[in-house]
């Protein structure tokens, strides 16, 4: 039971990393519209509503799916000035609490935003402005995608702290017991 649990923590850790690393990708495809788009309508003076729409449609799914990423890579905003003064097991209480307080809100999130999108894929939605992008709901649909990424790490971040808390415990235990 043990290996199978981490084994799906392991391949939960890798389905985020494939996303993050498509996320980079639309990062790069982003930076070469925005500079097509600059280049068309200052040299050309030729311009799409569509690819200013494409431009932060693309932008809005680099940050939904890039968060959950940004997490697995540890690169998450901490207050390092406290968290460096914590010992070991503090810092990993800290990571716990972190990681199930970033889990409760993506879920919340997610639970807010089905209906949101459910709407807008009733209604078909597409941009109101002439020219714009139609399938409106497919953006939409990236809010509870990204939150549930989000949620994935989170539940990766939880088990791996518990996971290391447990050992130290144990560990602690064993000296102890030895120690005597």
């Amino acid at each position: 039971m043990k290996g199978s649990l981490s084994g799906l923590i392991d391949h939960a850790d890798k389905l985020v990393g494939q996303a993050g690393r498509l996320t980079a990708w639309l990062g790069l495809g982003l930076v070469l519209l925005v500079a097509f788009d600059v280049l068309a309508r200052y040299l050309f003076a030729y311009g799409l509503v569509a690819l200013q729409e494409l431009e932060w449609h693309l932008l809005a799914v680099t940050m939904l799916i890039g968060m959950s990423f940004t997490l697995h890579r540890g690169d998450e905003v901490r207050v390092d000035i406290l968290y460096a003064r914590f010992g070991p097991w503090t810092q990993a209480l800290v990571r716990l609490l972190s990681a199930v307080l970033t889990l409760a809100i993506s879920v919340i999130v997610i639970k807010l935003s089905l209906p949101y999108v459910g709407q807008s894929l009733a209604m078909n939605e597409g941009s109101p402005d002439p020219g714009g992008l139609p399938y409106r709901f497919v953006l939409k649909s990236f809010i509870p995608l990204g939150f549930a990424l989000l949620a994935l790490q989170a539940l990766v971040q939880v088990a791996r702290t518990a996971q290391a808390l447990l050992q130290s415990q144990t560990n602690t235990s064993k000296s102890d017991h030895h120690g005597n």
